[in-house]
């Protein structure tokens, strides 16, 4: 694709890499074919390419451009960042940093409403502290017949109960974990489960209180410099364990495998931290990728359990892991229903849900149809987000799959 910046732009760090990707795209429309909004909406400019003209016109044009406005947000709102354009893409387009640099180029031209501002603020403080979101959590579910609308419907029942977790001490091979900051409110078994499956593998897991959010809430959410201040806080919370030697950061949430993985990429202008982010990033594993080089046959499951697996987009686009669940949960002799059209997002996407509530539930809609036309017992997943989005249309059992391989050890 043809760009006109002028010299003066490509000064700026963020027009140069805007310039870098959009150069690399052949504008074929392929992304198109895999891209869930456009398959809903049918509209160009809420497909990758129709996004990328936008953005392109609109990082080209002056301040004062008025082709610039609150309809080009709204189309580039609607963007799921579920990166499946990625994955179709023949030219190797890394759409999602083009993303990145235009949603926050609409933001200072376009400022929001006042209402969607308090939004998206509100999202971010709510989220992304355990213990005000388990605070906030309980409440709701204390008094959910008053709460709104389809908050209501958001509002998840109470967590199955973590049972013991073992101390990870005791084992020579030592692994971080990063805790998360609304999985142990919605879902406390899911690292316990974890930390169980590990130990029978001689695996110890070591917290890090001093860990918050990964820091994708605050990034996507267009307060990019408030998620590199939290990426940063976790490296220093991190250090002193990598430095002691800990094998791996494992993450249990997807998405945060997805955010931690790309913190040398955000953080590769920081001369305080472009190396450690470095480390850290290559440290990181997604719960998959330490089992899946373990021998499973010491875990002695007993199941036959029928599953249907919701692969997340942060797992199969971002982190590129698609079929690595699916392999480890058949090694271990579950039966996987099929799944047609398991490229597709369910809609859950961060907090898409709540800024963009219709889509959301018809995405969610149409793959729990997928996910249950093999008729599971039970649908698993590897996301927090996407675990309690399909859940809460109160359907097929929804968990994490390490949840469902714990209560299958011998």
């Amino acid at each position: 694709m043809q760009t006109h910046f002028t010299e003066e732009d490509l000064q700026k760090p963020h027009i140069r890499e805007a310039d870098r990707v959009l150069r690399s795209c052949v504008h074929c429309g392929f992304c198109n074919a895999t891209c869930p909004t456009y398959q809903l909406l049918g509209d160009e400019r809420d497909g990758p390419r129709g996004r990328i003209y936008l953005m392109k016109e609109m990082l080209e044009s002056r301040d004062d451009d008025h082709r610039v406005t609150e309809e080009t947000r709204l189309h580039l709102d609607r963007c799921l960042t579920c990166r499946n354009c990625e994955t179709t893409c023949p030219s190797g387009v890394e759409y999602h940093k083009l993303l990145d640099i235009g949603r926050a180029e609409i933001e200072r031209r376009v400022p929001r409403r006042p209402a969607e501002r308090a939004l998206r603020l509100g999202l971010r403080k709510a989220l992304v502290e355990p213990a005000r979101f388990k605070a906030l959590l309980k409440l709701g579910q204390t008094f959910r017949p008053l709460v709104p609308g389809t908050l209501a419907d958001k509002m998840p029942p109470a967590p199955v109960d973590a049972g013991v977790r073992p101390e990870g001490n005791r084992h020579a091979r030592q692994m971080l974990i990063l805790e998360g900051c609304v999985q142990p409110g919605l879902s406390p078994n899911t690292n316990a489960a974890t930390a169980r499956v590990l130990d029978r593998l001689g695996i110890g897991l070591t917290p890090a209180p001093e860990a918050g959010c990964c820091g994708a809430i605050d990034y996507h959410l267009n307060a990019q410099e408030a998620g590199r201040a939290r990426m940063r806080a976790n490296i220093d919370a991190w250090w002193p364990h990598v430095e002691a030697g800990c094998e791996a950061i494992v993450q249990t949430a997807s998405g945060c495998g997805a955010m931690v993985k790309e913190y040398a990429e955000v953080l590769a202008d920081d001369p305080d931290y472009a190396e450690k982010a470095t480390r850290i990033s290559a440290l990181a594993k997604d719960l998959v990728e330490v089992l899946r080089d373990e021998d499973l046959a010491s875990l002695e499951v007993k199941e036959g359990r029928r599953l249907a697996f919701h692969c997340p987009c942060t797992l199969q686009h971002a982190q590129k892991l698609n079929g690595a669940v699916e392999q480890v949960l058949r090694g271990l002799g579950f039966t996987l229903t099929p799944v047609q059209d398991a490229h597709l997002c369910c809609g859950s996407a961060g907090t898409y849900s709540v800024t963009q509530p219709a889509l959301a539930t018809e995405l969610r809609d149409n793959k729990l149809d997928a996910l249950e036309a093999g008729n599971p017992e039970v649908i698993v997943t590897a996301n927090i987000g996407c675990q309690t989005h399909l859940a809460g249309a109160n359907r097929t059992p929804v968990r994490h799959w390490i949840e469902i391989v714990d209560e299958a050890l011998a």
